[in-house]
């Protein structure tokens, strides 16, 4: 286990470049990236390049209007406070696979392809304090369980 942990480290600390492909980029010009990594039960870890959405007006917008996202490139719900968390995807343009994330990292819940536009909505089996929204799809390609966790936010 310290040596999947030091794995992933280094893996974070090998990524360089922040995809940014997000389209169009300025609806998120206000939100910050960072690198998160997931470490999944397949005994694999995934760096991806996030958008922090924080502020009550970030997460309100969200993925809003956005076109199009690099592979491996997601955004991050973070709540203060544990709750049960409702999503919907009203104004979204792409396909979404949402990550429901607990207060200790581990993955709670996973919503896989999102219904684009719809109004329906998502919400999380039990309280969380992230939501990680990644391209629809993304969370079976990389083998994304429950109980993988959020290992890092750099």
């Amino acid at each position: 286990m310290r040596r999947r942990v030091m794995l992933c480290t280094v893996l974070l600390a090998t990524v360089t470049a922040v995809a940014q492909a997000a389209k169009p980029k300025y609806y998120l010009a206000d939100f910050t990236m960072t690198t998160a990594i997931i470490e999944t039960s397949a005994l694999a870890c995934r760096a991806i390049s996030i958008y922090l959405a924080d502020s009550r007006q970030q997460q309100a917008q969200g993925l809003m209007r956005i076109e199009q996202l690099d592979k491996h490139e997601g955004m991050l719900f973070r709540y203060s406070e544990p709750a049960v968390i409702t999503m919907w995807m009203k104004n979204t343009y792409i396909s979404l696979d949402m990550v429901f994330i607990r207060q200790d990292g581990r993955v709670a819940a996973i919503a896989r392809h999102t219904t684009p536009m719809s109004t329906t909505r998502i919400t999380s089996p039990e309280q969380v304090t992230m939501v990680l929204e990644l391209n629809a799809g993304f969370t079976e390609d990389q083998s994304f369980e429950v109980d993988d966790r959020l290992l890092t936010i750099n």
